[in-house]
């Protein structure tokens, strides 16, 4: 007989009120378990999720996106989880679209399943600002060319990790260059990676990533940089193009 693994629903969360409560209505349908890290909202986030019957991390103050990621790994793998799906609480990310991360976890040849916005277009009104299209676009063709993987989409949010294979991984980033790291890491550790399709939905193109990440061009050598000392960090002889 086989037993269904078992996965967590990691939803970090940042000023979410005008979504949280619709999100987790939808996510219910598809989930039982469900975590979410609140990270420092100032808005009415905090008591709308007091109403909803999910775990909740809470910072003090913002910590960071890739801090969020690091709780809900290191939660999952301490209450026995063999899968994390992460998606954000913004409506970017469907929940409808669950069914399709647990079919691609149950066919058991991935590590990682990571949403694509860039794989299908079809049905597709939404088009991403220039500036994120075109940094999505360069750092993802780095990766590709230092690692040797096939990427269409760096830093799509809505993924399924592994807990068996991506508890050893050591992410200690927490801003928005956290995917940087762990792409750098689950490939030269030897993870398999498989995308699968996700809707390219931008509610709010103006919306900030905070301090220097704002400005495009900064933005942009954060995330190369985070790269290169995260090749020459796991030793891999592409570093050495870093230099």
């Amino acid at each position: 007989m086989t037993i269904d693994p078992r996965i967590l629903i990691g939803i970090p969360v940042f000023n979410e009120a005008r979504y949280v409560a619709e999100v987790l209505h939808e996510v219910r349908k598809y989930a039982s378990d469900i975590l979410v890290v609140d990270d420092g909202s100032t808005d009415e986030t905090p008591q709308l999720l007091a109403s909803h019957d999910v775990e909740v991390i809470r910072h003090a103050t913002n910590r960071g996106y890739g801090r969020a990621m690091q709780e809900m790994l290191a939660r999952a793998a301490a209450d026995g989880y063999d899968w994390l799906i992460t998606m954000d609480c913004d409506w970017q990310h469907e929940p409808a679209a669950i069914p399709e991360f647990v079919a691609a976890i149950k066919a058991d040849d991935s590590d990682v399943v990571s949403g694509s916005r860039y794989l299908s277009l079809k049905d597709c009104d939404d088009v991403p600002p220039p500036d994120r299209r075109s940094i999505n676009m360069a750092i993802t063709q780095l990766l590709n060319d230092r690692l040797g993987i096939g990427l269409t989409d760096a830093f799509c949010g809505f993924k399924a990790y592994r807990m068996s294979t991506c508890r050893g991984l050591e992410l200690d980033i927490d801003g928005y260059d956290f995917p940087m790291q762990f792409w750098v890491q689950a490939a030269t550790t030897g993870l398999r990676i498989t995308e699968i399709p996700v809707r390219l939905i931008y509610n709010d193109p103006t919306r900030s990533f905070g301090g220097p990440l704002d400005e495009p061009t900064n933005r942009r050598s954060i995330y190369e940089a985070t790269i290169c000392r995260e090749l020459i960090r796991c030793g891999s002889l592409d570093a050495l193009r870093c230099m």
